[in-house]
């Protein structure tokens, strides 16, 4: 046995708990810090060899372990800007040098530029909206911008297409001659024609409204009991509502050329349509295409009924910006309509206990972490995105303040065993003299 030897044990015991020491010290600095996760310390023993009657003291050497997996307490807050993950992932985001690096400290806020710069300073990042709406690039962080929550002005967008469901009454009379059909423009319309209009939005915003007739055309003919292929046709014809004629008794004849579109839909006899639907408006005026689809019809013994719902948008000012728990960031207008601005994507590792963690509360991910993979939220195990809400830190504070008192308790026994070995180097000195 050696004294110097129990001495550097003993030196290495107090070591290491000054590093626990340091833990406690980091994980109760952090416990108020938006997202951050604890660490810890682990020890483990280091042994000399030793033979028959001589034993030769080891020592014990440190290491820290992360608690990046464990969850922390959501809790909710007043602004809209402020996110948390529920589950697995974290926010990948960038700091000044441009680098991405991930996080799950969501204390986000607008910056003087309008974007998202959370209380360490880095920009939350996502995908845009701008050229449709985005894939994710699972093997890296490529297509990814800064989130910008400014929309100052007016936005107005083209309606290109348009959705009309409802259902065609398959008791409606067919007219007694062609030129009783709307697309004819020189009569009025049968009391079976049935009109609705709608709303579509040419590029500057503005509001123009269609009208849509429909008209049975002819019923098909087959001798019992074969059902017919075909139950029924209707004709669709749409108008331009300004075009309507004024002072009379009927909005015919409409004026600038008649119908802006016609087109044929077809029925079976269980009242399913069986052509395409798909019918263009195409307005000279406007200079735009509209794509109708009108696949959604039916012809069933009821009323008729329909509603339209055309893309597009008024010009219209921005008065809030929302994020789903899927990540997509809207912007909402005064009007109540929502336009998508940015997706916001999820990223995570095989490990995230072994991610390397780095100043401002953000991890990057290395050879024992394991490759990040990056994804939209509620896919692939990844968590929900929680707007409104911010996750706390996974300190245990009255944990940590035992860790404490254990650390101080043994770092004082370790002193004592190297005090004792030094007091028996003082009698081995004084026996020389």
């Amino acid at each position: 046995m050696s004294i110097f030897g129990s001495m550097k044990t003993a030196v290495s015991g107090m070591n290491a708990q000054a590093n626990r020491l340091s833990t406690v010290a980091d994980n109760i600095a952090n416990v108020n810090t938006t997202g951050y996760k604890a660490v810890s310390t682990s020890f483990s023993s280091l042994v000399l060899p030793s033979s028959g009657g001589n034993y030769n003291s080891g020592g014990v050497q440190t290491s820290v372990r992360q608690a990046v997996s464990d969850q922390g307490d959501i809790s909710y807050t007043t602004s809209t800007t402020d996110l948390a993950i529920s589950g697995d992932g974290f926010f990948i985001v960038q700091g000044p040098d441009g680098t991405p690096v991930l996080t799950r400290a969501g204390d986000f806020q607008k910056d003087d530029e309008g974007n998202l710069v959370n209380a360490a300073g880095f920009q939350l990042m996502g995908y845009s909206y701008d050229s449709g709406s985005p894939a994710v690039v699972v093997n890296g962080f490529d297509g990814l911008v800064p989130v910008n929550v400014n929309q100052d002005g007016l936005t107005a967008i083209a309606s290109t297409s348009g959705v009309f469901k409802g259902n065609l009454d398959s008791n409606a009379k067919i007219p007694v001659a062609p030129a009783t059909l709307p697309s004819a423009n020189l009569a009025t319309a049968t009391t079976d024609t049935k009109k609705v209009s709608m709303v579509a939005y040419d590029r500057l915003g503005n509001k123009v409204m269609y009208d849509f007739y429909f008209t049975k055309q002819s019923v098909a003919a087959a001798p019992p009991p074969a059902p017919p292929a075909t139950a029924a046709t209707w004709e669709v014809a749409m108008f331009r509502n300004a075009n309507a004629a004024v002072g009379g008794t009927t909005s015919f004849p409409y004026s600038a050329g008649g119908a802006v579109g016609t087109g044929t839909l077809t029925f079976d006899s269980n009242g399913k349509m069986t052509s395409t639907g798909a019918v263009n408006i195409t307005d000279g005026v406007t200079g735009q295409t509209i794509a109708m689809d009108f696949s959604g019809l039916t012809q069933l013994g009821a009323d008729f009924s329909g509603t339209g719902t055309p893309n597009g948008q008024a010009a219209t000012p921005v008065k809030d910006v929302t994020i789903d728990g899927d990540g997509i960031v809207y912007a909402k207008y005064e009007d109540g309509s929502t336009k998508p601005l940015y997706r916001i994507p999820l990223a995570n590792v095989a490990s995230p206990d072994k991610l390397t963690l780095m100043s401002g509360n953000v991890y990057s991910a290395n050879g024992q972490s394991g490759v990040t993979v990056t994804g939209f939220p509620q896919t692939n195990g990844l968590g929900t995105i929680k707007a409104g809400a911010l996750e706390g830190s996974n300190v245990d504070l009255a944990g940590e303040l035992t860790e404490m008192i254990e650390s101080q308790r043994s770092y004082t026994a370790n002193s004592k065993v190297f005090q004792t070995g030094s007091d028996i180097m003082d009698v081995l000195v004084n026996l020389k003299r």
